[in-house]
């Protein structure tokens, strides 16, 4: 039996092989993190865990706009706070994300009741130092209590900061904080916004 090609088929069969792998490459999301999530940081390890879904580092880089980035609760969180404007160009990590990291991550920062996933600019330098700028999802604080923008803003956040207010991670809070009230001391039932 004698196979015949040309080249006609062999562009029909790169092109069948390009569409399929197209079609298996699961869907990737673009993910700014200032917080806890950053490397080095209390909640770094939840970006590595396989089990949460897959994450990449892309680069580091800032918003292209000015945030509030403050320190608020009894447990020292990190909250940045939906007041275009104010604060910093702040800095942070940017990650490729799958779908399943997405979900747990909504679900670790509690949108869209807790913190709200909004999609913003960001540049900075991936890690072959090129310069990149990328509309990544990030997590704005959904609704505040107007005192927090009375809070030193930070624009690079670490939580063994000069600041003195070193996060407390979840597992200590639980004890303390079972029913998560302290959320209560940052948040309030109407939409908290500039004035």
């Amino acid at each position: 039996m004698r196979v015949v090609t040309n080249s006609h088929c062999l562009h029909c069969w790169r092109h069948i092989a390009r569409m399929s792998s197209t079609l298996a490459a699961p869907q990737q999301y673009c993910v700014f993190v200032y917080g806890t999530l950053k490397t080095g940081e209390p909640n770094y390890g939840v970006m590595r865990s396989q089990e949460n879904g897959h994450a990449e580092l892309i680069g580091r880089g800032k918003t292209v706009k000015r945030w509030p980035l403050v320190i608020g609760s009894s447990f020292n969180i990190p909250y940045l706070l939906p007041c275009e404007g104010r604060g910093h160009n702040v800095s942070g990590e940017i990650y490729s994300v799958d779908e399943k990291m997405l979900h747990f991550l909504d679900e670790f920062e509690g949108h869209p009741q807790y913190y709200l996933r909004t999609e913003e600019e960001v540049q900075g330098v991936d890690l072959s130092g090129n310069s990149i700028r990328r509309t990544a999802w990030i997590y704005f604080l959904k609704s505040y209590k107007e005192e927090l923008l009375s809070k030193p803003y930070f624009e690079d956040y670490s939580s063994k900061g000069d600041h003195g207010l070193e996060y407390v991670e979840r597992y200590l809070r639980k004890l303390k904080d079972p029913k998560s009230a302290h959320r209560e001391e940052v948040q309030c039932t109407t939409y908290g916004g500039c004035t």
